[in-house]
């Protein structure tokens, strides 16, 4: 164990934050799966997981742009997360956040960390108490670690499939999971998953910076229903691309953002939401030839959305116009289902 007075001596000198007192006996282990990495081209940073505990996501993962990640897992001490990106944001690098952060923590022996900043420095840790299968690799800006596996051959397994994975950060977190659930995962099963992807830099827009934030809290396939939420918010982003170009007034790129967006998933899986207002915004600038055949497709997953045309004058988002307005409803009313 570290000398806890020395620690403790640093805390209060500003280097180290104190870690919550945390009694193994008072929590179960989180046995977890997790990933953090940073993408070299684009910068961003991110987290994912998952495990055979509930809610998994509000513990373990931690991010923040233009700071780094974290994950936080086995007999879990969250403060690990704050923490660990406090110390980044003072400018620490990764691996000596995690080290003044397990030198601080008299129960180390029982903790899986790991930790990467926006640089790319990765550290990550596994205590010698940790369930077994238990370890974690540390690779080129990315780490992955495991607690509780049925097998000590799926955090391997992970860096594999994370180092040969194309696609955006994201995709490539979402491929680590899966090779991990592949391998046999979690020895009790699965339950929750989660994962965040910000920004390499930081807007001072939190909003704007936390590009991914998705939760499964319990689900008999969580990593297959994380997956569908990922593909939910590429369309969405797609559909608030073309939202800007419209108030630039660039159709062509609007119309070519919204196509990207509803090309991701049928318009049932939006209940027709990203085609309804992808006219919406069209009859909106002017286009109601345009605008037509996307209403019409809303109005054939649910005819409730021809109810809410007339509502959108008033909030300005559509011409007061009730010829048009009119014409735009009695063209949705006309199709046949």
């Amino acid at each position: 164990m570290p000398n806890r007075s020395l620690a403790l001596a640093a805390a209060l000198a500003g280097c180290v934050p104190t870690l919550d007192a945390q009694s193994i006996t008072d929590r179960r282990p989180v046995a977890t799966y997790s990933i953090v990495a940073r993408d070299s081209t684009t910068g961003e940073i991110g987290v994912a997981v998952q495990s055979h505990w509930f809610s998994v996501g509000s513990i373990v993962t931690w991010a923040e742009a233009g700071v780094g990640a974290v994950a936080t897992q086995s007999f879990i001490d969250p403060s690990y997360g704050p923490h660990g990106l406090s110390l980044m944001r003072t400018g620490r690098s990764a691996p000596d956040a995690l080290r003044g952060l397990i030198a601080s923590d008299p129960d180390s022996a029982v903790r899986q960390v790991a930790m990467i900043d926006a640089q790319g420095r990765v550290a990550a840790f596994t205590g010698k108490r940790a369930i077994v299968a238990a370890g974690h690799r540390v690779g080129k800006a990315y780490s992955v670690q495991a607690n509780l596996m049925e097998k000590p051959s799926v955090w391997p397994a992970m860096a594999r499939a994370y180092e040969s994975a194309k696609g955006d950060l994201a995709e490539r977190l979402l491929q680590a999971l899966e090779a991990a659930e592949r391998e046999g995962g979690d020895i009790r099963g699965r339950q929750s998953a989660a994962i965040v992807v910000v920004s390499g830099a930081s807007s001072n827009r939190p909003w704007v910076d936390r590009l991914v934030d998705l939760r499964v809290e319990d689900h008999p396939q969580p990593i297959a229903e994380l997956r569908r939420l990922v593909t939910l918010s590429r369309l969405y982003r797609r559909m608030n691309e073309g939202d800007e170009w419209v108030t630039k007034n660039d159709i062509p790129k609007a119309v070519a953002a919204y196509d990207a967006a509803i090309a991701f998933l049928p318009d049932s899986a939006t209940n027709g939401e990203a085609v309804f207002w992808t006219g919406i915004s069209l009859a909106s600038a002017g286009k109601e030839t345009e605008a037509v055949p996307y209403l019409v497709r809303a109005y054939r997953v649910h005819p409730k959305w021809a109810d809410l045309v007339p509502r959108l004058p008033a909030a300005g988002l559509l011409p007061g116009d009730s010829a048009l307005v009119r014409r735009l409803v009695d063209r949705m009313k006309s199709t046949r289902r």
